[in-house]
Parts: C-alpha cells; sequence; structure tokens
C-alpha cells in the first residue's frame, strides 16, 4: 500500500476505534501547528500498525492501554481505554491489564491508570444516562 493509501486506511480506522466525533473534534485536525504532524501518525500508527492482520484490534487495544498506562502518557491513556470498547474489551479486560502491568510495569503506574479508567468508565456511564 501507498501513502495515500496508508493515510486513507488510517483515516477509516480511527474513525472507527476512537470514533467519528472524537476525530472531527480533535483541535490537531483543525490546528494548522499539529497538521503536519496528524499527517505523520495518520498513516504511520493507524494506517500502518493498526490495520496489520498479525493481531486482532481488540488485542491492539489491550496492548495499547497497557503501554500507555506503563509509560505515564495519560491523554493517551484516557483515548485508549474510551476507544477499546469500540473494538469491543469489556472493563473487566482493562481492569485485568492495568493489574498486570501493575506488576510489570510498577504500582503506582498502575494505580494512576486505574484512577484515569474510572474517570473514562464514569464519563461513558454519563453519557449513556
Amino acid at each position: 500500500m501507498d501513502e495515500k493509501g496508508r493515510h486513507a486506511a488510517g483515516l477509516t480506522l480511527r474513525r472507527e476505534v476512537p470514533s467519528d466525533g472524537r476525530v472531527d473534534r480533535s483541535p490537531h485536525q483543525l490546528n494548522e501547528f499539529t497538521a503536519d504532524f496528524q499527517d505523520y501518525i495518520t498513516p504511520t500508527a493507524w494506517g500502518t500498525a493498526w490495520t496489520r492482520e498479525g493481531l486482532p484490534r481488540h488485542t491492539r487495544s489491550l496492548l495499547t492501554i497497557a503501554m500507555m498506562a506503563a509509560l505515564g502518557r495519560d491523554c493517551e491513556l484516557r483515548l485508549h481505554v474510551n476507544a477499546a470498547r469500540n473494538n469491543g474489551v469489556t472493563r473487566d479486560e482493562i481492569k485485568e491489564v492495568l493489574l498486570q502491568a501493575g506488576v510489570y510495569c510498577g504500582l503506582p503506574a498502575a494505580n494512576h491508570a486505574y484512577h484515569l479508567a474510572e474517570e473514562v468508565f464514569a464519563e461513558q456511564d454519563r453519557s449513556q444516562a
């Protein structure tokens, strides 16, 4: 697949996983300063890594949550905890991934990630009420 095809595939996947609304509301989509970065990550992260057939989206979501928890990347962790439901990931599976992350990445990182995940779940519950 060429760069244009990866960008199109990446944008499609971004609209399916985080959601159309998330992509449309992203300040990075409308911001001249970050537009080049978005043009880089869409084909690279979403159009290359996320579209590969080697792992299902469900597994990619769980791995991404674990990595963002380990690295302390709060904004990305929130995004991927929220988006994971679009890939069929359950709250119980997220709980298990964060427990596992605590063993291998450190208890403070997992503790913080649990709190962020609870906030995301509360926001999801409020939006469904």
